[in-house]
């Protein structure tokens, strides 16, 4: 399990890399809102999920019962199906969409998501770090 510094707080907030631990980001829960959210900053980049993203990510994998290829792409690309990123902004999935919200900034949803899975505080999945095509799977 990766170790992660932060809390998760705005005043403390996770600090992450992405998969192939290229890029350092910050992530934080928001409960200033109604349903809270999960804000992600990266460099001048926000990106707004929805928090419920983690336990649904999580239920989807343990029934997938398998390692599942990343995939992540901006919200302006197609998502490679049977990747995370098609799961996280399929119909099919629990909130029927997106759970990307700030339009325009709803992609990468498999790039910013697993890291915060597999950190030890959630410890909810084995994520690879691999320079490309890196995938996850439910603990």
């Amino acid at each position: 399990m990766a170790k992660v510094k932060g809390k998760g707080t705005k005043e403390d907030p996770w600090q992450l890399k992405t998969p192939p631990g290229s890029s350092e980001y910050i992530m934080y829960k928001d409960e200033s809102v109604t349903p809270a959210i999960l804000v992600c900053k990266v460099g001048s980049t926000t990106l707004h999920y929805q928090w419920r993203a983690i336990d649904d990510l999580h239920a989807m994998l343990k029934k997938h019962a398998d390692w599942m290829e990343l995939g992540s792409a901006d919200e302006q690309k197609p998502a490679k199906e049977g990747t995370v990123e098609a799961w996280g902004r399929s119909e099919k999935n629990p909130v029927g969409g997106w759970y990307g919200l700030k339009k325009g900034f709803r992609g990468r949803f498999g790039m910013y998501i697993p890291p915060l899975m597999e950190m030890e505080a959630l410890g909810f999945a084995e994520l690879e770090h691999n320079a490309k095509n890196n995938r996850i799977k439910a603990r």
